[in-house]
């Protein structure tokens, strides 16, 4: 997987083509306003460079979980009037189309000028798009750009077989990973096969269940996976440890011994917290009464919320020395102030260190983007579940279509 050869926006011509392109515009939506326009900005280098190539540019992309049909809260309306404001200078066309590559689509693209845009309605209007026999939907849109060319750049939805995202390259002729992929397969990829050593994985998150082959892979990968989060709980039981009351999968518990097995037989560093920050309840309100224990003391009637000081101090250490870090999962229940310590000191951790520091996605990308964090970061990866399919070895059907160099 590593190094995956694929071909780039930089190695195909677009001048005079038109170009189909699976972005990422699942952008949170408020009462028809956009919250948060990342997804949207993160795109730009991609889109920028066929525009300025003189390509005539197509943009798709689902949003949100649409039951049955279209429906106007999904609509893509408000991420194409953002990406107008973003571009200023190019002409940007929204084709409201039910069908998403129906007759108002077919106009507005037979319509363009060379380095203009068209964004078409979400994909998930067309229930094909999540099924197995979306052939039929995937080669209209390959139609709506004449078969050219299509760029792959919506790493969020790597992991979906979809319409929109592996079945439509059948029916062009060139393909392409925009610079947004290409960035996640350098990054994601290199870390897992060919990282720079030491390399240390650190994995939060509720539940082990979640991680499973995430755990397996990189314990086979890195030097020292730490481990916190909710699922630290199931580890600590699997021990033989009191767990009070928090959070644990009993199903799980055999699995747990046999990675902490795994990790001493393959001499790689297994960390678990040595002190767990704790409460009656789970936390709500916010001044929940906490306190912090080692975990050979946690009291029956308390859960474990956070890793404690101790444990955050010693995963900061275990940081120090490491060239290559991936952090997939938050330290504890961090959207709690009372409760982000431990996510804090690990996110300020990374921030410190000289490693490549990718963040696999999802709540941990979240929490180091609220916590400021952000900029101190090598990568932050734009997809959650695809990230982690990637952490654990998967080949992902949007990146394994692509044609290679």
């Amino acid at each position: 997987m590593a190094g995956l050869n694929k071909v780039t926006v930089d190695d195909i011509s677009v001048k005079g083509k038109k170009v189909l392109v699976r972005v990422d515009f699942n952008v949170p939506l408020k009462d028809g306003v956009i919250t948060n326009d990342n997804r949207i900005t993160a795109a730009l280098p991609t889109i920028k460079k066929l525009v300025s190539d003189g390509g005539k540019v197509v943009l798709c992309s689902h949003l949100g979980k649409p039951k049955n049909g279209p429906e106007d809260k999904f609509s893509l309306a408000p991420a194409a009037a953002r990406l107008a404001e973003l571009l200023p200078e190019t002409k940007v066309t929204f084709a409201k189309d039910d069908t998403v590559a129906g007759d108002n689509a077919k106009k507005a693209v037979a319509d363009m000028n060379d380095g203009e845009i068209v964004v078409l309605e979400n994909t998930r209007f067309r229930g094909a798009e999540e099924t197995k026999n979306g052939e039929g939907f995937a080669k209209e849109l390959a139609e709506l750009v004449d078969g050219e060319v299509f760029v792959m750049d919506a790493f969020g939805s790597a992991h979906r077989a979809h319409a929109s995202t592996a079945g439509v390259t059948k029916f062009v002729k060139e393909t392409a990973v925009g610079y947004l992929m290409q960035k996640e397969i350098n990054f994601l990829g290199n870390a897992v096969e060919d990282p720079v050593r030491p390399f240390v994985a650190i994995l939060g998150g509720a539940k082990v269940a979640d991680k499973l082959n995430v755990i397996n892979n990189l314990i086979e990968k890195c030097d020292t996976l730490i481990i916190g989060g909710g699922m630290a709980y199931t580890f600590l039981k699997a021990q033989g440890r009191e767990v009070g009351t928090s959070l644990v999968d009993d199903t799980k518990l055999d699995y747990c011994k046999e990675m902490i097995e795994k990790a001493a037989k393959a001499g790689k560093k297994l960390l678990l917290p040595v002190d767990t920050t704790v409460a009656s309840a789970f936390p709500d309100p916010i001044d929940a009464e906490i306190s912090v224990e080692v975990v050979e003391d946690i009291p029956a009637d308390k859960m474990g919320l956070d890793i404690g000081t101790k444990t955050a101090e010693m995963y900061a250490e275990a940081v120090k020395s490491a060239k290559t870090v991936v952090w997939n999962g938050p330290m504890g229940v961090f959207e709690n102030p009372v409760l982000a310590k431990g996510t804090i000191a690990v996110a300020k951790s990374l921030a410190e260190t000289d490693a490549t520091t990718i963040i696999g996605g999802g709540d941990s990308a979240a929490a180091v983007i609220q916590l400021g964090f952000a900029d101190k970061m090598s990568h932050i990866s734009t997809g959650g579940g695809a990230s982690l399919e990637y952490l654990e070895g998967k080949v992902l059907p949007g990146i394994d279509v692509i044609a290679d160099k």
